[in-house]
């Protein structure tokens, strides 16, 4: 495998004026509209020790656009590694990569995120009555919609294209297979996480 550096610039097309005039460093109304109806998106985060991505999912609403450089979201429990509020107390980096189930779109904020513990916030964050400990508060550098041509390679939205859960391990077969576990143990922890995963949401 060759080592040169290579020269991206030969290799790409450069984006159209459109595409390149289409990132903006603040948002406007479209972009509000579709963070209005967002329900998921990932968020990137990273530092020195490493990088990560994690979901972010909630109702419509769940991103609150606070103003046109700045939107916020509530941080629930997940499971508890917390790697990307580690990474933003030492580099507050972050992007935001939103899908729209149904839609051939998606849409990146790149900007600087800080965690805040403001009570009004935190308030106005809550769902099923349930106050966050934390939110994320960013500061917006770039917003940017992307094409939906990852979607139609992966036929994400296709009826078809959903997996049987019986054709993979499931959560716990691969616990206990790290763990050594017996079989009994796997059917426990995948009850335990099919319980969870629907009713411990906050």
């Amino acid at each position: 495998m060759s080592t040169d550096i290579l020269d991206l610039d030969q290799l790409y097309d450069p984006p159209s004026e459109a595409i390149q005039r289409g990132v903006l460093p603040h948002l406007v109304p479209f972009h509000v509209a579709y963070i209005e109806a967002a329900t998921f998106f990932c968020f990137a985060t990273g530092r020195p020790h490493g990088l990560d991505v994690s979901p972010r999912g909630g109702p419509r609403g769940f991103v609150r656009v606070l103003d046109a450089r700045t939107v916020a979201f509530a941080d629930f429990p997940g499971n508890n590694r917390i790697e990307s509020m580690r990474n933003l107390t030492d580099d507050p980096r972050a992007a935001m990569l939103f899908l729209f189930p149904g839609l051939e779109i998606f849409m990146r904020i790149n900007g600087r995120a800080r965690i805040v513990t403001d009570d009004d916030l935190r308030a106005s964050l809550a769902e099923a009555d349930k106050r966050p400990k934390t939110a994320i508060v960013l500061a917006i550098d770039e917003v940017l919609f992307h094409c939906g041509k990852a979607i139609n390679r992966a036929k994400l939205w296709a009826p078809e294209s959903h997996l049987d859960r019986s054709a993979l391990p499931s959560p716990g077969q691969m616990k206990t297979s790290i763990t050594n576990g017996t079989a009994d143990d796997a059917r426990r922890l995948d009850a335990e996480y099919e319980h969870t995963v629907r009713t411990k949401l906050y």
